[in-house]
């Protein structure tokens, strides 16, 4: 039961992170750096601390007390993993959401599951190292995830390049406003890498966690304490970006513009922001049923890249395209998923 329910969480933070670039679209006269930064608000500002306040009572004093290095720690992985998220949004923008995430997610399954094991093996003693995982049925499964994943992304980029030839520049952006291959693989490839961080982050900030638990806050609610910090250095990073981008394009009247529907461009971008966060909500309460960190990150992006590509093909993203190009991208993403679970899989063994 605990494991059905784990499952159950996971599915609703997939959903709830396959889903939160929808009400986006709904944003009219905007730019993209004004509507991002307006729902990144609500992400990484506004609904943590609401989480955090409503789930872990005293939190405050818990990060006040927690050692300034280990905050710090956690703080600047969390704006490594915004770099990730900021190009996550890029990846959205230049691919639409089937491609874009995908592509993301799969590099971010192999690079999740490859950078620990490097990291140990060039400045640790640590023995579970890229050379160890070459002997063990752990390791194998692993590493065999991470290149049926790359199989997979190499066959949806490659459906991505059908799809450029196929259609005519009006067609391709009569799904995706922005389409465009190039711009998009390289931000997602960069989302895939920093995007990672985001574990990383959540370990170094374990002890808020174990300090939460240790308040007699329910143990499904633990990360939440940690989530303030991370996202913290999620909007710094976006907050950074999205400012200079207002400066470039001149953009900083679409906050006031009386000339787009202000109230609905805020509700929908509040709304896109609070159904990200929710990912994450959700996640913890996952993670703290199934009781594996690597697996339910893995089962977490399977159900992301699941519920995306539901929403890009009822978004007709892949209208006009021949059957062999909807074909391609089918397997390409199919074969992502086969290498989410093997990796899954790998990580529930011993050995």
């Amino acid at each position: 039961m605990q494991a059905l329910l784990g499952v159950l969480f996971h599915f609703i933070g997939g959903f709830a992170s396959g889903s939160f670039y929808i009400p986006y679209k709904k944003v009219k006269g905007w730019s993209w750096e004004s509507y991002w930064i307006a729902g990144g608000l609500f992400s990484w500002l506004v609904v943590p601390f609401i989480a955090a306040w409503w789930t872990v009572p005293g939190f405050m004093e818990i990060i006040r007390s927690t050692n300034n290095s280990i905050l710090f720690r956690t703080y600047f992985l969390g704006v490594l993993w915004g770099i990730g998220g900021l190009t996550f949004g890029l990846s959205m923008r230049y691919l639409g959401m089937s491609l874009g995430m995908a592509v993301a997610l799969g590099f971010c399954a192999a690079f999740g599951a490859l950078i620990p094991p490097v990291y140990r093996g060039l400045f640790t003693n640590d023995p579970n190292t890229l050379e160890a995982m070459f002997h063990t049925n752990k390791g194998l499964f692993v590493l065999l995830g991470v290149v049926v994943c790359l199989v997979g992304i190499a066959i949806s980029g490659r459906a991505g390049m059908l799809k450029e030839r196929e259609l005519s520049a009006e067609q391709q952006t009569a799904g995706i406003k922005e389409f465009n291959l190039r711009k998009g693989l390289l931000v997602a490839i960069v989302s895939g890498i920093l995007s990672a961080c985001m574990s990383f982050a959540i370990t170094a900030g374990g002890t808020m966690g174990k300090a939460a638990v240790a308040n007699h806050v329910n143990p499904l609610f633990k990360n939440n304490v940690i989530f303030v910090v991370i996202m913290l250095g999620g909007l710094t990073t976006n907050f950074i970006w999205c400012m200079i981008l207002n400066t470039r394009n001149k953009s900083f009247t679409d906050y006031t513009n009386r000339k787009t529907p202000l109230a609905k461009n805020y509700l929908f971008a509040a709304l896109a922001g609070t159904t990200w966060f929710l990912q994450f909500f959700f996640y913890g309460m996952g993670e703290s049923k199934l009781g594996n960190d690597a697996s339910s990150w893995i089962l977490h992006m399977a159900f992301i890249i699941l519920v995306s590509s539901m929403w890009g093909f009822v978004l007709k993203e892949w209208k006009g395209v021949s059957k062999k190009i909807v074909g391609a991208i089918s397997l390409g993403i199919i074969t992502i998923i086969l290498s989410v679970i093997l990796v899954g899989y790998g990580n529930s063994l011993n050995n």
